[in-house]
């Protein structure tokens, strides 16, 4: 069984199937902020999502991370750094691409296991 949150037209915020969750891009509310603000309101996004699912950060299987600016990477890994729990750093890959809104300078996508 799938089961999907958040379902819209276009995409579901959330699908669980097979004790595996996979979210969408994850993206920040305020596009105003620097990389460390929008950072943070993508991690706490991402652990609110875990948590509904019954998982969270720690049982991160992979994370995907978007930069609209390279430059943002020291930055983005501070808050990245200080967010992932000692001992659970999931496989993970940040490339550079250009994002649906301007503003934004991160989007993450992660997929995690329930345990």
């Amino acid at each position: 069984m799938i089961q999907r949150f958040d379902v819209g037209a276009r995409l579901s915020e959330m699908a669980v199937h097979n004790g595996t969750v996979y979210l969408a891009g994850q993206v920040p509310e305020d596009a105003g902020l620097d990389i460390q603000g929008q950072t943070a309101q993508v991690l706490a996004a991402i652990d609110a999502l875990l948590a509904r699912a019954g998982t969270d950060k720690s049982h991160i299987l992979m994370a995907q991370i978007f930069l609209t600016d390279l430059a943002d990477f020291p930055g983005m890994n501070a808050v990245w750094d200080a967010w992932v729990p000692a001992g659970h750093a999931p496989p993970r890959a940040t490339v550079q691409a250009a994002l649906a809104r301007p503003g934004w300078r991160i989007e993450v996508v992660v997929t995690a296991a329930l345990p």
